[in-house]
């Protein structure tokens, strides 16, 4: 079973298989949107930083990695390469084996923000658009995101976090016993403003109803903008070919359960189209 476009009103659960680069699709799209909607002195920039990954500890804290956005390697011809590699039925001689070169820990998974800069203030950060990733969510990268949050919250700066991961532990700015119950499955929105850091807005986020409109914050006075998740994921989707890439005949990675997989196979049986052409 597939479908041309995101099948779903909301997120789609198995896009998150694919965080990599539905997260890179977001963030420049995103921050594309933006653009457009600022006033002249206020420029929307794209951001990197590298996340931080524990080298060593137990195996079931640390969570699912995303590949690099994008990877060029060389691939070294070797005859001792590929008789370790390939053969099976070849036993090179001890004198003539050579050891294989190898990474030792992973590299840093680089992640990517939108910043909204005052021009008239030196560039001063107003607003910072987090998607959140698995990389956040790990034991140190966690840590590394928090003491960044807390500097961007207490720096005079407004927080727009949208989490759309269902796996992984809680890294929102409102601690998760004060988030609304209702709200906190699948996903997860909040915007923190500057002039009120005691409180967030926080938005519903599912695939049973389209996502929000978030209200974008910029300096004190100004009109919010907006910024059209909804819309920006259905692109997303389209422009990176998951009609052709995706078989949802086939669970998402990170199971569903309960009442959500009840749901999700329902409306998916309900609004079935014809396979597309690959």
């Amino acid at each position: 079973m597939h479908f041309a476009k995101n099948p779903f009103p909301g997120m789609n659960p198995w896009l998150e298989s694919y965080w990599g680069d539905i997260h890179t699709r977001l963030t420049m799209y995103s921050c594309d949107s933006i653009q457009r909607q600022l006033p002249s002195d206020l420029h929307a920039r794209v951001e990197e930083y590298l996340s931080v990954e524990e080298p060593y500890g137990d195996p079931k804290d640390r969570h699912r990695r995303i590949a690099p956005d994008i990877h060029i390697s060389q691939q070294v011809a070797s005859a001792y390469l590929d008789a370790a590699l390939g053969a099976t039925a070849v036993v090179l001689d001890d004198a003539l084996s050579e050891p294989i070169r190898i990474r030792r820990i992973h590299e840093p998974d680089t992640l990517r923000y939108i910043e909204i800069l005052d021009l008239k203030a030196n560039r001063r950060v107003v607003t910072a658009i987090e998607f959140l990733s698995p990389a956040n969510k790990t034991i140190a990268g966690r840590r590394q995101y928090l003491q960044k949050q807390n500097e961007l919250i207490y720096g005079d700066v407004s927080l727009v976090e949208i989490d759309l991961l269902r796996e992984g532990t809680w890294v929102m700015a409102t601690c998760e016993d004060l988030y609304p119950r209702e709200l906190r499955k699948p996903y997860r929105i909040a915007v923190t403003r500057r002039e009120t850091t005691e409180e967030s807005e926080v938005y519903k986020a599912s695939y049973r109803s389209p996502l929000p409109d978030v209200r974008i914050p910029l300096r004190h006075n100004e009109s919010d903008i907006r910024l059209p998740l909804q819309s920006l994921v259905n692109v997303a989707y389209e422009n990176g070919r998951y009609g052709n890439a995706i078989d949802y005949s086939n669970p998402p990675e990170i199971p569903l359960t309960g009442d959500d997989e009840a749901w999700i196979q329902a409306w998916l049986a309900q609004h079935a189209v014809s396979t597309p052409e690959a």
